[in-house]
């Protein structure tokens, strides 16, 4: 064997043993962030959305409707959420929104 030939054979050895711990590095990386993800609770952030959305369609199906500043004090949202969240619901859960060109002083209803 001529030194060129183990030259080679030593640089691949090499990358391969780098390539092997880098490899190894990465799993222990995600296995961490996987054991850090099941430390969260995840479970209040979710409930805590899911009674906004229900206090607003509550107030919203009234026989009065609700105007935009009644639905932000109960759900402590801000206006733009609270008319983004309209929009969808008209838009994806086919109901009929009603609403008048000054949303403040008019109730909208479901």
């Amino acid at each position: 064997m001529n030194t060129v030939d183990t030259q080679k054979a030593a640089t691949r050895n090499w990358a391969l043993r780098r390539r092997r711990r880098g490899a190894a590095a990465k799993k222990a990386k995600l296995a961490k962030k996987k054991a850090d993800r099941a430390k969260k609770p995840t479970s209040e952030a979710k409930g805590d959305r899911a009674n906004k959305k229900a206090d607003a369609i509550a107030l919203m199906k009234r026989a009065t409707g609700a105007t935009l500043a009644e639905i932000i004090a109960p759900t402590d949202c801000q206006a733009h959420t609270v008319l983004a969240f309209v929009i969808i619901l008209g838009n994806k859960s086919g109901q009929k929104i009603e609403s008048s060109p000054l949303m403040n002083s008019s109730p909208s209803s479901v």
